[in-house]
């Protein structure tokens, strides 16, 4: 059986490629997903999607994840990155390993974007790289034996 991986992202993140382009670049949320998935199949894995505005729905989605088999999960908190205690609690309840991704350099922006809340938790954070930094973080995850 394929290693699962969950690949989620926050607010927002569903207006990649309309949405401050000189920050997140022209690629769509589309595109991040159909990469990750075609590297997915490349790499033997099963990538399963999810994208929500909603604090509460990224939280159900990580609790199934448990429940679903999922051993890794890629994370683009989006806004909630610097707010969420919830969505940090729902990673750790469910003790499946995570790598948080964004997509900007979240340091070299406003002050509040600097502190994040699943940082110190994370397996890895992936900063500034554009979608690149998804494709990254999904090759550890399928190759590393923390995520087995």
């Amino acid at each position: 059986m394929s290693r699962r991986i969950l690949l989620i992202n926050g607010p927002n993140l569903n207006l990649l490629g309309t949405r401050e382009p000189s920050v997140y670049g022209s690629e769509t949320l589309a595109d991040v997903v159909r990469i990750a998935k075609a590297n997915g199949e490349k790499l033997g894995v099963i990538v399963e999607d999810y994208q929500s505005n909603h604090e509460g729905g990224i939280i159900d989605r990580i609790h199934r994840a448990k429940k679903d088999g999922v051993k890794g999960i890629i994370i683009n908190p989006g806004a909630y990155t610097h707010t969420s205690v919830a969505i940090r609690d729902a990673l750790l309840g469910t003790d499946i390993p995570f790598i948080e991704v964004h997509i900007s350099n979240v340091h070299a922006r406003e002050p509040f974007r600097h502190h994040s809340y699943f940082s110190d938790k994370a397996v890895a954070t992936i900063v500034g790289l554009g979608i690149k930094g998804y494709e990254y973080a999904l090759d550890f995850v399928a190759t590393s034996p923390k995520f087995a």
